[in-house]
């Protein structure tokens, strides 16, 4: 049986079933998560973001539904369905939705050899 961050084996999923949008905030949903990075699913309102700050390790942002505004590295950077955005490890950035939107957020951690 899947842990509740983890998805079921052989099972098709909607996004939109994986994670409830919270009014005037923002949800997420850890979908898979290895030493080797992770899958989020997030879901903010209208007007929502995250505040600037960095990570330590790259990370992809794809856009599924509505409409972001990254800004990394000081650049805004417009993002809809269908594209995805790579935000530098170490980089400073933040997120801002202009609609009720949905994004995938892929962390991708180095990996080093024992």
């Amino acid at each position: 049986m899947a842990t509740p961050s983890q998805l079921p084996p052989a099972e098709a999923l909607a996004f939109s079933s994986l994670v409830t949008p919270t009014e005037q905030g923002i949800a997420s949903r850890i979908l898979a998560k290895t030493g080797a990075g992770s899958l989020t699913l997030f879901a903010f309102d209208a007007g929502q973001g995250l505040t600037e700050h960095t990570s330590p390790f790259d990370a992809l942002v794809m856009v599924l539904e509505g409409a972001l505004t990254l800004t990394i590295g000081g650049v805004g950077v417009s993002a809809v369905p269908g594209t995805i955005v790579r935000m530098p490890a170490n980089v400073p950035h933040a997120v801002d939705a202009s609609e009720k939107t949905r994004m995938l957020l892929i962390m991708l951690r180095e990996v080093t050899a024992a």
